[in-house]
């Protein structure tokens, strides 16, 4: 019997990642998600913790979110955020999805269906670009400009992707996991120790 804990397929030692049999990604009972993976083949339908999730490849990031907001009524996308995989070796993707080092991720919002689906996107560090879904979803703007400052992904088509919480002239993405932390001694005024 298996266990429907969080906790479940999360490996127990360091390189000790489940197995994904290849055949457990049938047509999904989801029907939202049927119609995404009926749309756009090359997106791959998966259920992390109960929730439904589309690992969509780069190209088809905007059209899938187009049609998830004209088609399937998602009329909000809640957040867009990103995951540096750079130390996770044992990560959990589905069999068709062939990791990378980033992965965006966005969660969408259906209100007339009661209804919630998570997106994610694998981006290379190499070309760390995804297409920007602003136009779509106006409210994103900042949370894009948000994982741009802090991972270095690129939205493409964002109207103004600049920096939102680090100075414009600071080196480096501080959520990065090869970002060297601290490099920046920070002092208080009240500090009582001697600069």
């Amino acid at each position: 019997m298996a266990d429907d804990s969080p906790r479940e397929g999360v490996p127990k030692r360091e390189g000790d990642a489940p197995e994904i049999a290849a055949d457990s990604q049938p047509r999904p009972a989801d029907d939202i998600a049927a119609a995404v993976v009926e749309r756009f083949t090359d997106v791959v339908f998966f259920v992390s913790h109960t929730q439904p999730v589309l690992y969509v490849p780069r190209a088809e990031w905007h059209d899938v979110a187009a049609f998830l907001r004209d088609d399937q009524q998602f009329t909000q996308c809640v957040d867009v955020t990103a995951v540096d995989h750079l130390v996770d070796a044992a990560r959990l993707v589905p069999p068709g999805v062939e990791p990378e080092r980033f992965e965006v991720v966005a969660n969408f919002l259906s209100h007339p269906r009661n209804r919630c689906m998570r997106t994610m996107c694998q981006v290379s560090v190499e070309e760390p670009v995804v297409p920007s879904l602003v136009d779509l979803y106006p409210g994103l703007n900042f949370a894009e400009r948000e994982v741009f400052d802090l991972f270095g992904i690129t939205f493409e088509g964002h109207p103004d992707l600049t920096r939102i919480l680090m100075p414009d002239d600071w080196l480096g993405y501080p959520l990065r996991k090869d970002d060297a932390p601290a490099r920046v001694p920070v002092t208080f005024k009240d500090d009582p120790r001697p600069q």
